[in-house]
């Protein structure tokens, strides 16, 4: 690949994803993903502090839930703004052409502790960003904590549905359905 092709991070992504199932997480190494991608050590690191991240799209997401938050018509109440992220990233992120990346991506975190806890962390930093975009929108704080964390919820059970291969339907309406079963499942009798 040479190195003046476009999509450099995603071609990194690519790159250490392959190499990360062909040989292991802990036994890749920086220069073997930016050579795998056709690109330079220094490439690599003008997209990612460290090869952990290759994996996580930078503030890609997090800009994506905030935009989605913010554009959320006004008369819409936290968890319909929420609904409204988890559409936008369903749109513009978590299309049909990423699906298999992301369940290739997935078993390889899942392989991984440090990845794993990277991940958490990851969904830690999201979700605080959906608290602080909701609080923009005039939500008082614990009713954006508890939006945000349903919709975190809710993100999680569509995307492990999404990536399922058998499974055709779009990341919008899987999170539209996890989040109306998570706060159904939130109401006592």
């Amino acid at each position: 690949m040479a190195r003046w092709q476009p999509d450099a991070p995603g071609r990194l992504a690519a790159a250490a994803l392959d190499l990360f199932e062909e040989q292991g997480y802990e036994n890749t190494t920086v220069i073997e993903i930016a050579e795998h991608a056709g690109l330079t050590k220094s490439t690599f690191f003008r997209y990612f502090p460290d090869k952990r991240e290759v994996l996580f799209g930078g503030g890609t997401v997090a800009g994506l839930l905030v935009e989605g938050i913010a554009s959320a018509p006004p008369e819409s109440g936290p968890l319909d703004s929420v609904a409204e992220a988890l559409d936008a990233l369903g749109r513009t992120f978590f299309t049909a052409d990423r699906r298999e990346f992301s369940g290739r991506r997935q078993a390889v975190l899942n392989a991984t502790t440090e990845l794993r806890e990277r991940e958490a962390l990851k969904r830690i930093e999201l979700t605080a960003s959906m608290i602080e975009a909701l609080n923009r929108r005039g939500v008082p704080s614990l009713t954006s904590r508890v939006a945000a964390q349903l919709g975190s919820l809710a993100w999680e059970m569509a995307y492990d549905q999404w990536i399922d291969t058998d499974n055709s339907e779009g990341f919008g309406p899987l999170a539209r359905q996890a989040l109306a079963d998570v706060c159904a499942a939130g109401v006592v009798h």
